[in-house]
């Protein structure tokens, strides 16, 4: 199974495999019709509760982790269709956030890695 994370402002490449924005917002100064991406989840990206909250450090990203894998638990069977093409033909899961290293996409990735 493949996937990898990438911000929607990072060049497409060949290798990505089918590409999906996870965020529940469209990003900021992309437009549309510029980013190439083959759909938009907005089901398996966090609440906007969940993300408002981490994005006030209200939580950490340990127990941003945890709530965001609560939520994606009810969304299982998103999850297992979206597993399934990352196993067939490689997944990039596009997000807009700035931090590489603490986002949510990583959280999905290891999710969908899972199932």
């Amino acid at each position: 199974m493949k996937i990898q994370c990438k911000r929607v402002y990072d060049p497409a490449e060949s290798g990505d495999g089918y590409r999906v924005l996870v965020d529940r917002l469209w990003p900021r100064g992309v437009k549309k019709a510029d980013l190439a991406l083959d759909e938009w989840n907005k089901t398996l990206a966090p609440s906007t509760d969940l993300r408002k909250s981490f994005h006030a450090e209200a939580l950490d990203f340990c127990h941003f982790g945890e709530e965001y894998r609560a939520e994606l638990a009810r969304q299982r069977q998103e999850g297992e269709r979206l597993a399934d093409i990352a196993r067939r033909e490689g997944l990039t899961l596009l997000y807009a956030a700035k931090d590489r290293e603490q986002n949510h996409a990583l959280v999905l990735a290891e999710w969908l890695r899972g199932l």
